[in-house]
């Protein structure tokens, strides 16, 4: 490791704490090794916050490494008996948040024995409630166990009040380390051994430069208009540079979601166009000319000029129209697409590679900002520039005026398909270099070129893997990126033995430097920020929670002294202090994806997880609860599925309830289709609720404006009833002898209750009866009658699994039935 990488891992080591190192300084390194030290049976370490791919990276290299007790990996295809196995023999566990908290309310892990977590992406740790929960459930019982976490993402600890003060509380840390990529350590640690940079400052052709001008103009134009129709919104980070990065949509959204149904519908607009001219801005410098005009013309349309705020009439955008056009087009007026002054950067560097290579093979890597890039860096380097164009001209626009969009027109390239490796060859008859990709015949004979995305298939380690295995000597940054820069100067460092050759492409004075600029500005007042907030930041004693004072640990969130006081002496004994028992509450397992039951057990109330066929959560042996977000009320509604649900809870429970939950981030309200889906209003939603209670009188439905009212509520409810049962509730909806769920596949499950004749009563029987659904299939009708106990219900399933459906056409409009059959005929006949 380097300097800094060892001062983060000795700080981390011997003081819980979070660290926050700037982007790709090599966390990963620190992550890594300090996983090493915990791969020994005698300890049980739980890992968070990782992903499939971490997980597996971390696996490889400390497979490499020797190491003999490897981390594990747990996930729900492992049954309860064999997570209980593996917690009993130690080691670091990769483990998702769901599971984990499950296993610590049913106590199926040894809580006293955990040696301690590793929380990856702390910063994401208040959006998903379940990490902050894990943490919690085992610093109520373990007093000596660590926590440690990791994020390199200093701009989210700026946002909201106290930020980095609010995270560091569920976490149970005291100690924050900073690293940015200015810290003296890091600084020294890098300039010693840096790669050979050559910066090309290339120029915007003069076409170019005069569509940049003018959609520059558009979304000043757009920023004026939100700023003069919202006077009262706090619009300071509305801004022409903050509307180059990649992160201020996600910034805007997470400002104007709480008062969105406030906003007008031309204020939606302009935000909506904002995105819109952002986007072709971007790819002016991303993709080719004839893709940047399609994209430009679909623009230009009488529907989309209807739709959008008005820029489409301005000059401004009359300029870009017809610029991107003429790129199109020579002084003849022929058809010449512009190629991308990029390209031939790229050739001259690719030549320069080639004469200045040894005899043994070069790898010569070209980095990209996305997957599309790297299609049309393939194309252009085995077709070409002008068989690539006109390829793309005439998939484009065919035989038509360039000017009118082929609108049918789909790429059907796949990414995962694509071969982006190339061989770059000498043609002896003409003199010139050409490429073609690579097989095992010709790749590693002469120099390959690899083109990659900086994330390819969103892998933060992509590069990292890439760099180590193939270790190119010449890496070309066709677009910038802040991260893999770093990642390329760190490999550097560690590798000092390869004299690296970085050239990097940028164009000079243009919207892609300014994008690279603002976004090191924004990472370094980060950092500025969370200086100052460390010089300033009071932490209690009590905050690691290994005392009894440490307020995140306490239960009685929201009880009034009266109610506490009440629970704490009983007047039937004297008035003498009683042992306190909390309320329960059975939750479904499916819920611990909500946050819901993280505040119900901070407010005293103890939770049982278990598999609920009916309903998400009994509150008392009457009283079940069905919980849907507005986009679980949506889908619902539209596949039928509520009303399915109604039924079972009216049959089973005499006081049901439906309870629809809100974004306690977005408004109290219903807003069209803001929320909802394209084919679904909000009255479509308010007409089919109607119906739902006119079928259902008992069923009551309750509006939550966000999960913190839910939890209140649930608390005053329970407040003078009975305690459920779980074993009555787990066998609601079951058959005798069913009850034991955890032995069934929870997907083949949803599958076959989708099933038609398929119902709660019978689901476990089929489930018992047939192994696999090929054997399912293999039932005669005179099987399933014996497994099912009902004919109408046998006929429905084996119709569905055997017979063939074929489309009919739909009678004629003018033929009509001389018998009408409906209800009332029906109805009649009875």
């Amino acid at each position: 490791m380097l300097d800094y990488e060892n001062q983060m891992f000795l700080d981390i080591l011997h003081e819980d704490g979070l660290l926050i190192s700037a982007k790709g300084l090599g966390v990963e390194t620190v992550f890594l090794n300090l996983i090493k030290i915990y791969c020994d049976p005698g300890n049980l370490v739980f890992v968070i916050g990782t992903n499939a791919e971490e997980e597996n990276y971390i696996i490889s290299e400390l497979t490499n490494q020797g190491v003999v007790h490897l981390p594990k990996i747990i996930t729900a295809e492992k049954s309860i008996a064999e997570r209980e196995t593996i917690y009993t023999e130690g080691g670091v566990l990769f483990i998702s948040t769901r599971i984990i908290v499950v296993d610590l309310l049913k106590r199926r892990i040894p809580i006293k024995h955990i040696t301690g977590f590793l929380v990856y992406r702390a910063h994401k740790i208040l959006e998903s409630c379940q990490e902050s929960f894990a943490l919690r459930l085992f610093r109520l019982e373990n007093k000596t166990g660590f926590v440690k976490a990791f994020s390199s993402s200093p701009e989210s600890f700026t946002r909201g009040f106290c930020r980095v003060e609010r995270v560091m509380k569920p976490l149970f840390v005291r100690n924050l380390y900073l690293w940015p990529r200015f810290q003296a350590v890091v600084n020294s640690s890098l300039e010693r051994c840096k790669p050979e940079v050559i910066e090309l400052h290339l120029q915007l052709t003069p076409p170019m430069l005069e569509l940049q001008t003018a959609l520059l103009d558009l979304i000043g134009y757009v920023v004026k208009e939100v700023k003069r129709i919202n006077p009262v919104l706090d619009t300071d980070e509305v801004t022409v540079e903050n509307a180059l990065s990649k992160s201020f949509h996600r910034l805007l959204q997470i400002q104007l979601d709480p008062v969105w149904h406030q906003l007008s519908s031309a204020t939606k607009q302009l935000l909506a166009d904002l995105k819109t001219l952002r986007h072709v801005l971007l790819s002016l410098t991303q993709t080719d000319s004839v893709r940047f005009n399609n994209l430009v013309t679909s623009l230009r349309s009488t529907e989309y000029a209807h739709r959008s705020s008005g820029w489409v009439l301005m000059d401004s955008a009359e300029t870009l129209f017809v610029t991107a056009e003429k790129r199109l087009n020579n002084s003849k007026g022929d058809v010449d697409p512009e190629p991308n002054p990029k390209w031939k950067a790229l050739d001259e560097i690719l030549k320069e590679v080639r004469g200045t290579s040894s005899c043994e093979p070069e790898v010569v890597l070209i980095l990209v900002s996305s997957i599309e890039t790297c299609r049309q860096l393939k194309d252009y380097l085995v077709k070409g520039p002008k068989q690539m164009l006109a390829d793309l001209y005439k998939r484009f626009f065919g035989n038509k005026d360039p000017g009118i969009p082929n609108v049918d027109v789909q790429e059907q390239e796949d990414a995962d398909n694509d071969c982006f490796t190339l061989s770059q060859q000498t043609d002896s008859a003409s003199g010139g270099i050409s490429f073609t990709e690579c097989t095992q015949d010709n790749i590693g004979v002469e120099p390959v070129i690899i083109i990659q995305p900086f994330k390819k298939e969103n892998d933060v380690l992509s590069l990292p893997k890439t760099l180590g295995m193939h270790k190119p000597r010449f890496v070309v940054m066709y677009d910038a990126d802040v991260t893999a820069i770093r990642q390329i100067e760190v490999f550097q460092s560690n590798n000092i033995d390869i004299r690296m050759v970085v050239y990097f492409l940028i164009y000079a004075g243009a919207v892609e430097e300014q994008a690279y600029l603002t976004t090191l500005r924004r990472e370094r007042s980060a950092f500025e920020f969370l200086i100052g907030e460390k010089s300033t930041m009071v932490v209690p004693a009590e905050q690691d929670g290994k005392s009894g004072d440490c307020p995140e640990l306490s239960r009685d969130s929201g009880k009034s002294a009266t109610a506490a006081t009440a629970e704490f002496f009983d007047s039937r004994k004297g008035g003498l202090p009683q042992p306190r028992s909390n309320s329960l509450v059975i939750v479904d397992m499916r819920e611990f994806r909500s946050e819901l039951p993280v505040l119900l057990h901070r407010r005293g109330i103890d939770i049982d997880p278990v598999t609920l066929q009916i309903g998400d959560y009994i509150l008392s042996p009457d009283m079940c609860v069905e919980r849907k977000s507005i986009n679980d009320l949506v889908g619902s509604l539209n596949s039928g599925r509520l009303y399915q649900q109604a039924t079972a809870m009216t049959r089973y429970y005499a006081k049901p309830m439906l309870l629809i939950e809100f974004d306690q981030n977005k408004p109290f309200d219903l807003q069209g289709r803001y929320y909802l889906s394209r084919d679904l209003s909000s009255t479509d939603i308010t007409a089919k609720l109607q119906l739902l209670t006119l079928h259902f009188p008992k069923l009551k439905i309750v509006w939550s404006p966000s999960p913190y009212a839910t939890a209140q509520l649930f608390q005053e409810i329970k407040e003078g009833r009975p305690e459920p049962d779980v074993n009555t509730a787990v066998a609601v909806g079951l058959e005798e002898g069913n009850c034991n769920d955890d032995k069934y596949n929870s997907s083949i499950m949803d599958f076959i209750n989708k099933l038609p004749g398929v119902t709660t009563q019978n689901v476990y029987s089929i489930l018992n009866n047939a192994e696999s659904l090929e054997n399912l299939l293999t039932f005669t009708k005179e099987d399933l009658k014996k497994v099912l106990q009902n004919a109408a219900q046998c006929d429905e399933l084996y119709n569905a699994l055997h017979r063939d459906f074929k489309n009919t056409p739909a009678p004629s409009a003018t033929i009509k039935s001389k018998k009408p059959r409906g209800f009332r005929a029906i109805n009649k006949k009875k």
